[in-house]
Order: structure tokens, then C-alpha cells, then sequence
């Protein structure tokens, strides 16, 4: 139970917010209010499964904005060219790929931060973009782009399911799967790792590409939800699947985390915005709310860290 304390808490507080909304503002269950609210945080959910993995080996990766909004005009520009969709969804997640492994191949076979190579390429991809389009907006799609062509409920059941059997299959790889568990030897004690036949670089280089990957389908699953791709449809991305993957309960210093936790998360972070709004409360206030989240959940982490090294120290005495 205590492995899971993290988890339990922020679902916790999850229910707690809810039970809130029902209390002082029953019109959020009302309508359509709550299924847009999943279906808005699908995107962000698949984001979040990449970050897992890349943050789960000790690592992280704070381009995914400007990687998700290329991958974005990608599909556009695809599905403009009348490719089909999956097709179109195939190319983005290739060029969220491309832009993962150009990350992966600085961190794993160069050594460098990921925090500085991440910031590096936020910086090249985002500005690249803004060069490419100008700000333009990828309009004149065809019919078959929103909603995947379809109803616009039948559209969002897709996108729930779509990430819905993203986050089922990496929970599963995770705990069942060799791969999944060299990430988390990986993250947890690279050196241990490599005695015991994990390779950490094919290891981090292989979750780099993953999140690319994965960016560039939920850039997919986010844009088919409008009639025109927004070239900064990824603006803020890192803060909101960054904050939902540290709530969590995964560690940033690696190895431990699990992607229930980080499901509650993003479901806990994608809900506070709409409070706001209905609690008449600005709503340019999420953005402070979830840097704070952050800062608290890595204060925990960093404490219950040396919490665990004093007690491990002293059973050795």
C-alpha cells in the first residue's frame, strides 16, 4: 500500500475537487460539461504516457510543445495533400519520432542534460515553425480530417479510445514487459542496470523517440478536434503533461512511478481550469496552479528521498 500512497493521494484530492464542483457548482456535470473535459484531456494523457517513460529513466523532455504543434501541421498539411488519416496520423507520429531520436541521440550517445538539449531544440523547433508558417493556420482540410470524418460524438469516442488503449498497453508493457522494466532499472541505478545486460543508452535513446512518437499522436488526436490546425496548438504543452506526470507520483530523479498515478494526475490538473471558471476565478490563475503543483510534488519527492537514505543509512549502522 505505502508504494501507492502518492497515487492514492492525488486521486484523493481528484474526488475532493469533485466533490467540490457538485457542492458549489452542480452545472459542471450538467450538459456536456465533464465529457468534453475527457475528451479535451485525451491528448494530453498520450503526451503524458511518453513523458513517463523519459522521466522514469531519469530524464526529460521540455520540447514536447513545439513538437506536438509541428506534428500538428504535419497532419494538416498531410491530410490537405489527400492522404487518408491513418495515414496522416502515421506521418506525424514519424516526424514526432524523428524529433525524439535528435533529442535521444544527444542524451544517450553524446551525454549531454536533457534539460539543456531539451531546451535547445524547444527553442529550434519552436522558432523553425514559426518561420515554416508565419502563424498561418492550415486551412481548406478536407472533410474526412475533423472528428476523423465522422459524427462529432462518434469522433470524440475515438479520441477517448485512442488514448484510452495507449495508456492501457504501456501500463501493461511497463509492468509486465523486459523493456518496460530496463526503464525503470534504467532510471532507478544505470550502472546496476548495465551489469544485469540493460544497455541505458538504447534504453534512453529508445523512450526519447517513444515520446516523440506518441507527441506526434496526440498532435493528432488534439487537432482533429478543430476545423483548422493551430500552428501553436502545443503552446504550454511541457507545463501541463510535466506538472500531471509529477503529481503522479513519478519521480524525477528516476525509476520509480506508475502510470495509474499519472493518469489521476492529468485527470486532477485537466479539471482545474474549468473549476476556475466556474468558481469566477480568472483563469490565467491554472498556469500559477500548476507550477505550484510541481514545486510541491518535487519538494515531496526530494524529501521522501532523503527520508528513505537517512533511514537506509541508519539500518546499515
Amino acid at each position: 500500500m505505502g508504494q501507492f500512497k502518492r497515487e492514492l493521494s492525488v486521486a484523493l484530492a481528484y474526488a475532493v475537487l469533485l466533490g467540490i464542483l457538485a457542492w458549489k457548482a452542480p452545472a459542471f456535470y450538467q450538459g456536456s460539461e465533464l465529457r468534453n473535459q475527457v475528451v479535451k484531456s485525451s491528448p494530453v494523457l498520450v503526451a503524458a504516457v511518453g513523458m513517463t517513460l523519459v522521466i522514469l529513466a531519469r530524464h526529460i523532455d521540455i520540447s514536447i510543445g513545439a513538437q506536438l504543434s509541428i506534428c500538428g501541421v504535419v497532419t494538416g498539411l498531410l491530410a490537405k495533400a489527400g492522404l487518408p488519416m491513418p495515414l496522416a496520423a502515421i506521418g506525424a507520429m514519424l516526424a514526432g519520432a524523428a524529433m525524439g531520436s535528435l533529442n535521444g541521440f544527444f542524451v544517450a550517445v553524446l551525454g549531454l542534460p536533457s534539460i539543456v538539449v531539451t531546451l535547445a531544440t524547444w527553442f529550434i523547433f519552436g522558432d523553425s515553425l514559426s518561420w515554416w508558417r508565419q502563424g498561418e493556420f492550415v486551412r481548406g482540410l478536407p472533410n474526412a480530417f475533423q472528428w476523423f470524418g465522422q459524427s462529432q460524438t462518434v469522433g470524440q469516442e475515438i479520441v477517448v479510445g485512442v488514448a484510452a488503449a495507449m495508456f492501457l498497453i504501456f501500463a501493461w508493457g511497463l509492468r509486465y514487459v523486459a523493456a518496460g522494466r530496463a526503464v525503470y532499472a534504467t532510471g532507478s541505478e544505470p550502472e546496476n542496470a548495465f551489469l544485469v545486460g540493460v544497455r541505458p543508452k538504447r534504453v534512453v535513446f529508445s523512450v526519447f523517440v517513444l515520446m516523440g512518437a506518441l507527441t506526434g499522436l496526440a498532435s493528432v488526436l488534439e487537432v482533429v478536434q478543430l476545423p483548422q490546425v493551430d500552428p501553436t496548438a502545443g503552446k504550454g504543452l511541457e507545463l501541463e503533461v510535466i506538472a500531471a506526470v509529477v503529481v503522479g507520483g513519478v519521480a524525477v530523479s528516476g525509476g520509480r512511478g506508475t502510470l495509474i498515478g499519472v493518469l489521476f494526475g492529468v485527470a486532477l490538473l485537466s479539471t482545474i481550469e474549468p473549476a476556475l471558471v466556474f468558481f469566477k476565478i480568472d483563469s490565467s490563475w491554472e498556469k500559477v496552479f500548476e507550477g505550484a503543483i510541481i514545486l510541491i510534488a518535487v519538494a515531496s519527492d526530494a524529501f521522501n528521498f532523503k527520508r528513505r537514505r537517512h533511514g537506509l543509512g541508519t539500518v546499515a549502522a
